[in-house]
């Protein structure tokens, strides 16, 4: 018993030394980019946002905060646990993006987050992303 754990501690000793990790490793996933056609896309609530806040923030908060953050920034309890983490929806990167674009990540979802078209209306979906919106000013 002593001498198996002589070896495992030596070998771990040996793979920190020469930087090497026993971590599990960390999923490679590609950026993901909404069609082109997305973009082309247009919020109908675009000129009526106070309309659309409080149901959007409504949704946000029950449907996605769970990972995204109460705050969009990517620290939900439920993302902490995703591999890749969930997107920090305050960052210049997503907030660059078009409404289009963020309108067809939620309504088609990938890898953990779902697909919302089957749970949100489409009016639901762009309520989501006007609300999306003010988290980088939060």
């Amino acid at each position: 018993m002593m001498r198996s754990t002589f070896w495992i501690l030596l070998l771990f000793g040996l793979g920190s030394g020469l930087g090497l990790s026993f971590q599990r490793p960390v999923a490679v996933q590609s950026k993901w980019k909404a069609p082109a056609w997305a973009d082309t896309l247009k919020n109908p609530y675009a000129n009526r946002v106070e309309e659309a806040l409080k149901m959007g923030e409504r949704i946000y908060q029950q449907q996605c905060a769970v990972c995204h953050g109460p705050r969009g920034r990517g620290d939900g309890p439920a993302g902490m646990a995703l591999n890749p983490r969930p997107a920090d929806l305050t960052s210049k990167a997503v907030q660059a993006q078009t409404d289009g674009a963020l309108f067809w990540k939620i309504s088609e979802g990938r890898g953990a987050m779902p697909a919302f078209k089957g749970m949100l209306s489409e009016a639901e979906r762009w309520q989501v992303v006007t609300y999306v919106r003010t988290l980088a000013r939060k």
